[in-house]
């Protein structure tokens, strides 16, 4: 029981906000059904307005695709719960932060179903990042990637 207490204890929560606020920088593989693994490499910079609100501006690189960007706005409604827009997502997407892991949900413009699950590993500037798109309950693209606090 005391063991189980002090893992609790010691197991940072996850605070995407301050997280995203600076650079940050991301290495991952994105397989889609049927292709081969692609690399992808994501430029960050975020910054939280005067409202509490995380402006986060990406620039994606996939494989041989000419560099994109993309854009969150992220705010949290609830302590633990946040909500936002996304530049690859039709409607909000939706957030939960659970100890040291952020779940977030959103439907993207192509009207998949994706589900991202980002933990915050032990040394708090380094997340695990693993995010499912869903096509009618079939999985069809997962991306597994490694994001990296600069400043």
């Amino acid at each position: 029981m005391l063991l189980s207490l002090a893992l609790a204890a010691s197991v940072a929560t996850f605070d995407p906000l301050r997280f995203f606020a600076g650079e940050t920088r991301g290495t991952a593989a994105l397989k889609v059904i049927l292709r081969k693994a692609r690399p992808v490499s994501v430029r960050g910079t975020g910054r939280i307005d005067r409202d509490g609100i995380l402006t986060l501006d990406q620039i994606v690189s996939e494989g041989d695709k000419p560099p994109r960007p993309r854009h969150w706005r992220l705010r949290q409604i609830a302590p633990g719960r946040y909500t936002g827009t996304l530049t690859d997502a039709r409607g909000p997407v939706t957030g939960v932060v659970d100890g040291a892991t952020l779940r977030l949900a959103f439907t993207s413009t192509g009207g998949f179903r994706v589900r991202q699950t980002l933990t915050l590993q032990p040394d708090g500037r380094t997340l695990a990042n693993r995010l499912e798109a869903r096509r009618f309950g079939i999985r069809v693209a997962v991306l597994t990637e490694r994001i990296v606090k600069l400043s």
